[in-house]
């Protein structure tokens, strides 16, 4: 970013709480998120202390408009946690560093894109849960030949298949998953329209969609799961079941975790063992580890 606007914003012109500023500037024309509107420049200067209220300047200098905000360290990691303001996060990430007090910008940055890529995991992780749990009600619905049924829950585990897409991506799913992912040329899209148009009947379309899901539970499994796995390895013990179910970070899937874990059993993912003594006449619990 070119020298002068370091001029626009600096150590002595924001306060003593800034540690650091980041330019972000669009490529091109055409629209560039609510953050830019029609500003040229969208300059973040970051602040150490919770209580600091998000504030916004809008300047010009000669003939260049641009825009400041004013956001504290503290609340981009709680956006990053809380999964909030995404276009702020990416130009956080994005933009070009100004300046930087002790080099507490970069280490902010380092902070939130490894807290970024654990809740990506944890994100995929939980839209996989879903998926599987719809998928398997379908194939159930559909051997028993209630096919409408069915159709309802491969279209609801499409949509979370289609999140996960997304998320690989790097794309934060909203409120029109298919319209997001109908540009990215996708596999999933390609499913759902089958399931939707297709001029075959409802159990030919159905069964199509169901046996495209078979494999495709096969085959990311591993992936999609990686985050459970990393909690199973976390420490030398073997978990029960019970204790997966109260930890802080699996809340959100406690309804699929077991159908979950069970299927990665099966797959060998994930490795069983009954806990006490061989000996014992007393019920033993079945404890999960991975390697």
């Amino acid at each position: 970013m070119e020298s002068t606007f370091f001029s626009i914003v600096n150590e002595q012109t924001v306060g003593q709480h800034a540690i650091g500023a980041i330019g972000y500037r669009h490529s091109g024309g055409g629209f560039h998120g609510s953050l830019l509107h029609d500003f040229e420049l969208l300059i973040m200067v970051i602040c150490s202390g919770g209580g600091l209220r998000r504030q916004v300047d809008h300047c010009i200098k000669g003939n260049l408009k641009y825009q400041i905000m004013y956001i504290s360290s503290e609340d981009l990691l709680d956006w990053i946690a809380g999964g909030e303001h995404h276009e702020i996060i990416r130009c956080f990430l994005d933009g070009e560093i100004l300046w930087d007090v002790q080099r507490r910008v970069i280490s902010l940055r380092s902070q939130i894109i490894e807290l970024e890529q654990t809740l990506r995991e944890q994100h995929i992780f939980k839209e996989f849960s879903r998926f599987l749990r719809r998928y398997l009600e379908a194939k159930r619905y559909s051997q028993d030949g209630h096919f409408m049924d069915a159709y309802r829950s491969v279209a609801d585990a499409l949509y979370h298949y289609a999140c996960i897409e997304l998320i690989e991506k790097g794309v934060h799913p909203g409120q029109r998953v298919w319209e997001q992912i109908s540009h990215l040329g996708s596999v999933v899209y390609k499913l759902y329209e089958e399931l939707t148009e297709s001029k075959e009947t409802l159990e030919q379309r159905v069964q199509l969609v169901l046996l495209a899901c078979e494999f495709s539970v096969m085959s990311k499994m591993a992936d999609c799961c990686k985050f459970l796995l990393k909690i199973l390895s976390s420490r030398h013990e073997p978990w029960t079941i019970q204790e997966l179910l109260k930890h802080p970070d699996l809340v959100l899937v406690r309804e699929e975790l077991p159908m979950v874990l069970r299927k990665l059993v099966y797959r060998s993912l994930v490795r069983e063992t009954p806990s006490g003594h061989q000996s014992s006449a007393a019920m033993r619990q079945i404890r999960y580890w991975a390697n």
